[in-house]
């Protein structure tokens, strides 16, 4: 995911991530959206998580990567998307999950 997300991009990230989502078909079971790279999101990051986690078939699931001391990573503890998503420390445990 890229460094910022929010009003200027994240419309335009829905459709290549669905994009990847629809390549792999039934497939898809985890999609994990490594964040640590991104150091600010605002709640269009937070919209785009949503409508990701919408538009995946039943039963896929959606797992975050986000640096826990990290400005992502506090928007999503203050918007309550932790408790809706599990949200990892790092990509070997969110692969391992």
């Amino acid at each position: 995911m890229p460094a910022e997300i929010d009003f200027c991009n994240a419309s335009e990230l829905l459709p290549l991530v669905m994009s990847a989502v629809r390549a792999r078909g039934d497939r898809l079971e985890v999609l994990v959206l490594d964040l640590t790279s991104t150091s600010f999101m605002d709640s269009q990051g937070i919209r785009l998580i949503n409508d990701i986690r919408q538009g995946l078939r039943p039963g896929a699931r959606v797992r975050l990567v986000a640096r826990p001391d990290g400005v992502t990573g506090r928007v999503l503890e203050l918007t309550g998307m932790r408790r809706d998503v599990p949200v990892y420390d790092n990509l070997p445990e969110a692969l391992a999950s």
